[in-house]
C-alpha cells in the first residue's frame, strides 16, 4: 500500500527556499558556470563598449549569477537574460531560465509574453550581429539570408527549452494530481474498512446478544422447572414414594432436554471456532464486510432451515408448568393459523420466559395465558394472581439475574412489535406482547 499524502512531501532538507539539498547544489553549480560564461563574454562587450575589461567581467559575473535564483524568482532570470541579449551574454541564462519559467506554476500567458519577448530580442540581435559580422568582411549575401538565419537561430534558442519546461511541468502536476488521487483512494479504502470492522464488531455483538438469550431461555425455563421439582420431590419423598418416582422421572426429562438443547447451541458456537479465527486473520481489514455479509447470510440461511419452538408445542410448555404444579388456564381466539419461524419462536418464547417468571417469583398463583390470532398480529399474554402463602415449591429459592423481561422485550421489539410488562392492580404481575404477523 502507498503512503499517505503527508508522506509524500519530501522533507525541506536544503537551505532557503530550496526543498533538497541536491537542488540548492544544482542551481548552484548553474549559477557559477553561468557566471564564468558572462565573466569571458563580457571581456569583448567591454572592448566594443569602450569600457574597463575588469567592468565587464563584474558585470558578466553579476548577471550570470542570477541563474541561483531560478527556483524563487524565474521571471526575474528571464527578464536579467533579455536585458543582457544586445551584449551577446548569457547562452545558458537565456536558456535554462526559459526552461524554468515553462516548468514551474505560472499563467500561461505570462510564460507566453516573457517567451515571445525572448524570441524577439534574440532575433533582432542576431539579425543585426549576422548583418554587421557580413558587412564588415564584404560579403552581400541579402536581407532575406539574414532573417532566415535570425529566424532558425532565435527559434533554435527559444523553443526547445520552453518545450522541455512546458512537458516537464505538465508530466510533474500529473504526478501530483496521481499521487493525490492515490492518496484520497487510500484513505477511502481505510474508512471502508473501518466501517467493515465496526460492522463487523455490531454483529458479532448482535450474535452475542442473541445466543444469550437463547441460552437464558432454554436453561432458565427448563431448569426452574427442574428446580420446583426437586424441591417437590423433597417434600413428597417420605410421604408419597409415587409421586417422588413420577417426580424424579419429570427432573430427569427436563434435564435430558435442556442438554441437548445447550448441546445443539454449542455445536454451532464450536462449528465457527479455531478454523474461523484463522481465517479472519488472514484476510485483509477492507474485505471484513464482504465476509461479514457472507456470514450474515449463512447465518439468514442456517436460521431460516433449522427448526425453532413454535406455538405447536405450547400445550406441552404448560402442561409441563401444571407438571410442577401451578395452575394455567390457557386461552386461544381467533383463528390459528402458521406464522413465520421467527414469529412463532418469539411467541414461545415470551409464554415461556413469563411461565418462568411465575415460577420464579409467584410459585403456586393462578396462571391465565391469553393467545390471540388476529387479522395482521398475534398477541399473547401471561398474567398470574398474587401467590398464595409460603409453600414447598417456594421454598426452592431460584435465583434470578433480571434478564428475563429485557430478553423478551428485544425479542418482541426486533420484530417490530410492542411489549409491555408489570404490575397489576390485584397484587400479580402481567406480561402482554404483541408481534406482527408478517
Amino acid at each position: 500500500m502507498t503512503t499517505t499524502g503527508e508522506d509524500h512531501v519530501p522533507a525541506r532538507g536544503g537551505p532557503w527556499w530550496w526543498v533538497r539539498r541536491r537542488g540548492a547544489v544544482l542551481d548552484v553549480s548553474l549559477g557559477v558556470v553561468s557566471a564564468l560564461e558572462c565573466a569571458a563574454e563580457g571581456i569583448p562587450f567591454a572592448r566594443d563598449a569602450g569600457i574597463p575589461l575588469a567592468m565587464g567581467v563584474v558585470f558578466g559575473l553579476l548577471a550570470g549569477s542570477v541563474l541561483v535564483v531560478r527556483r524563487k524568482w524565474p521571471i526575474a532570470v528571464v527578464l536579467v537574460a533579455l536585458a543582457i541579449t544586445p551584449a551577446e551574454m548569457g547562452f545558458l541564462l537565456g536558456v535554462v531560465g526559459l526552461y524554468t519559467l515553462a516548468a514551474c506554476e505560472l499563467p500561461r500567458r505570462i510564460i507566453g509574453a516573457l517567451a515571445g519577448m525572448s524570441f524577439a530580442g534574440t532575433l533582432i540581435v542576431t539579425f543585426v550581429r549576422l548583418r554587421q559580422d557580413m558587412a564588415g568582411d564584404g560579403v552581400d549575401l541579402g536581407n532575406w539570408f539574414f532573417a532566415f538565419a535570425a529566424i532558425g537561430s532565435s527559434l533554435g534558442l527559444t523553443a526547445p527549452p520552453l518545450l522541455l519546461g512546458l512537458y516537464v511541468g505538465q508530466r510533474r502536476r500529473l504526478m501530483e494530481s496521481l499521487r493525490e488521487r492515490a492518496d484520497s483512494l487510500e484513505r477511502e479504502l481505510q474508512l471502508l474498512a473501518e466501517r467493515a470492522e465496526e460492522r463487523a464488531e455490531w454483529a458479532r455483538g448482535e450474535e452475542r446478544t442473541r445466543i444469550a438469550r437463547e441460552m437464558h431461555d432454554v436453561v432458565a425455563h427448563r431448569v426452574s422447572l427442574m428446580v420446583v421439582h426437586a424441591a417437590a420431590l423433597q417434600a413428597v419423598a417420605r410421604k408419597d414414594p409415587e409421586k417422588a418416582v413420577k417426580n424424579a422421572a419429570l427432573v430427569g426429562d427436563m434435564g435430558r432436554q435442556a442438554l441437548t438443547e445447550l448441546r445443539e447451541m454449542l455445536g454451532v458456537l464450536r462449528s465457527g471456532g479455531d478454523g474461523a479465527r484463522a481465517e479472519r486473520a488472514s484476510v485483509p481489514l477492507a474485505a471484513v464486510g464482504v465476509a461479514a455479509a457472507a456470514a450474515a447470510s449463512r447465518a439468514a440461511e442456517d436460521g431460516e432451515s433449522s427448526e425453532g419452538p413454535c406455538l405447536s408445542e405450547l400445550d406441552e410448555l404448560i402442561g409441563q408448568s401444571e407438571a410442577a404444579g401451578m395452575a394455567v388456564d390457557l386461552s386461544v381466539e381467533g383463528e390459528v393459523r402458521l406464522y413465520a419461524a421467527e414469529v412463532e419462536s418469539t411467541a414461545f418464547r415470551v409464554v415461556q420466559e413469563a411461565l418462568t417468571n411465575v415460577h420464579k417469583h409467584a410459585a403456586g398463583a393462578k396462571t391465565y395465558v391469553r393467545l390471540a390470532h388476529r387479522v395482521s398480529e398475534i398477541a399473547m399474554q401471561v398474567e398470574n394472581e398474587p401467590p398464595p402463602e409460603a409453600s414447598a415449591a417456594s421454598s426452592a429459592r431460584l435465583p434470578s439475574g433480571g434478564n428475563g423481561l429485557v430478553g423478551m422485550k428485544e425479542r418482541v421489539a426486533a420484530l417490530g412489535g410492542v411489549f409491555v410488562s408489570g404490575p397489576t392492580d390485584a397484587g400479580g404481575f402481567r406480561v402482554s406482547a404483541v408481534i406482527p404477523a408478517s
